[in-house]
């Protein structure tokens, strides 16, 4: 591997949720105490599972790892992090404030930004502090911050006062009038993590052409502020071999192929390595010693029993309750990488192959589905929102006003602040707020929506909820927001968009709670790409077959009030006749 040549003492893996980071950070760190190098592996991840992974408990502390000599664990919850994080700074105010600014406060501590802020403020010391360290040759982290954290560290001062002042509604500065520790010792940790003679960056990644895309933009966002000692693993590649004896896995293989063929430049100038899909859970000794080293898939388990038919609902089944109410707002969410443009456009088709007017509105990049479906439906129209354009403009906006009459370390701050993934969201559901009210006449299908987070932070950001309702409260006149239509039922319904693994089912369980702490109520979630629902031969997916079964059935079971099982097809669902497929759970070729 060439991410283990001669490795310095920091490794870093970063990368979506799903990839596998937190195996071959594992996996690592075994590799290297086995070689007698004492090794510290440090987990940020929410999603972390290395105490399940080395059959321990671990949790906030330092913990020798009895089965592995010479490896040591710690694993920072994040969660618990940033919630001490909140209880520091909204504390001292609690019953001093207005308790709808209390409110105000928390919701802005309540984002991403002020998880990765108050891990990094965790793990600090681990990079910086020799005496609590000086037991170690490596340090390994599981998740490592990404560029938009280390460029608000690398700041000007003065966090506090920016915001006292009222020169900004910040969603991510926020978190940063929290930090106790000195500047001096964020400077010390960023500089550790730019020298690549002491840390090197491993960017993990799937064969897949949207992940590799987002890859390639994070490694672009590292390098600029200097994180320039960066590695590619590719993970869970499909073997070769698979592709002779299953015609889904040659479907698998060739695509997986030729996303690797078309990675982005950036990505294909750093050092790669390519890491075998496994047919075993990654879970105990015996699976991460083998992780790193070639196998030989035939050995999968020629035993696997999979249901001759999964037991779930189809996506048509959904499509077909949705249809009742004859219009409304269907809004797809989930992580990156899950496939919610592709499902919105199976809705979009299955609504308007039954005579319902539907328009589809989406705000990915690609857009190829707006060329294949646009006519292809006579009920049926899209339109497609450019994510960088809305984005710009509202930056301009902002800038324009609050940042007039800032001085040039009050503008750098709030221009960093407008890099943050809110950002995004919160221009982007503007241009669609002018869509939604079509959905009191028609099916407005919308792929990319904000997180629950992000709407709250955009109501109170605007105030145009509350103002609305304490304008009209005495006139007895019928009004309806962009909120309180999202948090109807009636006219909104949510569907959480999730894969059969089980950080992705981690990450769309926080999503639906962050939803709910806005006060929507998903209406149900989709498990896309399944391999089990796909009745694979392939002896090596059958047991990722397997694998998933329990995934489903956690959703089935614990997370979800209604749901549907997509299959993972041997051709990309694109075009009218593929995604009516995909939606009715058809799997071969008509």
């Amino acid at each position: 591997m060439h991410f283990l040549n001669q490795p310095p003492r920091y490794l870093f893996f970063t990368g979506k949720g799903g990839v596998g980071k937190t195996s071959i950070a594992c996996a690592t760190a075994v590799q290297l105490a086995s070689e007698g190098k004492r090794v510290l592996l440090v987990s940020t991840d929410p999603a972390s599972n290395v105490g399940q992974v080395f059959g321990e408990s671990i949790g906030n502390h330092i913990t020798a790892i009895p089965a592995v000599p010479n490896l040591w664990a710690l694993e920072i919850d994040p969660q618990e992090a940033a919630q001490a994080y909140r209880d520091r700074i909204v504390g001292p105010v609690r019953g001093v404030l207005p308790e709808t600014v209390v409110k105000g406060i928390e919701e802005q501590l309540s984002g991403a930004c002020t998880t990765e802020i108050a891990a990094f403020d965790e793990f600090t010391a681990l990079l910086i502090d020799s005496t609590l360290t000086a037991d170690y040759e490596h340090i390994i982290f599981d998740t490592a911050p990404t560029g938009h954290t280390i460029r608000l560290l690398q700041l000007p001062g003065a966090w506090s006062g920016f915001l006292e002042e009222g020169k900004g509604d910040a969603s991510c500065l926020g978190p940063l009038a929290g930090l106790e520790k000195q500047r001096t010792q964020y400077k010390a940790a960023v500089d550790a993590l730019a020298d690549p003679q002491r840390t090197r960056l491993i960017l993990v990644a799937r064969a897949q052409r949207a992940t590799l895309r987002e890859v390639a933009r994070t490694h672009e966002e590292l390098a600029a502020i200097g994180l320039s000692q960066q590695y590619l693993v590719v993970n869970g590649v499909l073997p070769a071999s698979e592709a002779a004896h299953d015609e889904l896995a040659a479907a698998i293989h060739q695509r997986e192929q030729a996303a690797l063929t078309a990675m982005p430049d950036v990505l294909k100038a750093l050092p790669r390595d390519q890491i075998d899909l496994k047919p075993f859970n990654l879970v105990g000794l015996d699976a991460l010693r083998h992780l790193l080293v070639a196998t030989n898939s035939r050995s999968a388990t020629s035993s696997i029993e999979l249901p001759s038919q999964l037991d779930a609902p189809s996506l048509s089944s959904l499509v077909d309750d949705i249809a009742v109410d004859g219009h409304g707002l269907v809004m797809l969410m989930g992580k990156g990488g899950v496939g919610k443009t592709t499902l919105a456009a199976a809705v979009a088709v299955e609504l308007a192959h039954q005579g319902l007017p539907v328009h589809l509105t989406t705000s990915d990049p690609a857009a190829h589905l707006s060329e294949t479906l646009e006519g292809s439906l006579s009920n049926l129209t899209v339109s497609r929102i450019d994510p960088h354009e809305e984005t710009e403009r509202y930056r301009k906006h902002v800038l324009d006003t609050k940042g007039a009459q800032l001085d040039a370390e009050g503008r750098a701050l709030l221009e960093e602040d407008l890099r943050s993934p809110c950002t995004e969201e919160i221009a982007v559901f503007q241009a669609f707020s002018r869509i939604i009210r079509e959905a009191g006449k028609k099916f407005v299908v919308m792929d990319t929506a904000p997180t629950g987070h992000t709407l709250l932070l955009l109501d109170a950001t605007g105030a145009y909820h509350r103002e609305v309702t304490r304008q009209m409260g005495n006139t007895g006149l019928h009004y309806t927001t962009p909120m309180m239509q999202l948090q109807d039922p009636k006219q909104t319904k949510v569907l959480i968009v999730t894969l059969a693994e089980t950080t992705p089912v981690l990450e769309a369980a926080n999503l639906q709670s962050d939803l709910r702490r806005a006060g929507i109520e998903p209406w149900a979630w989709i498990v896309n790409n399944s391999v089990a629902a796909a009745r694979p031969d392939s002896l090596l997916l059958r047991q990722r077959a397997f694998n998933e079964l329990r995934e489903i059935d956690s959703v089935a079971t614990h997370h979800a009030k209604r749901f549907a099982v997509v299959p993972l097809l041997k051709n990309e669902p694109v075009g009218v006749d593929r995604l009516r497929d995909l939606a009715h759970h058809i799997t071969e070729e008509a």
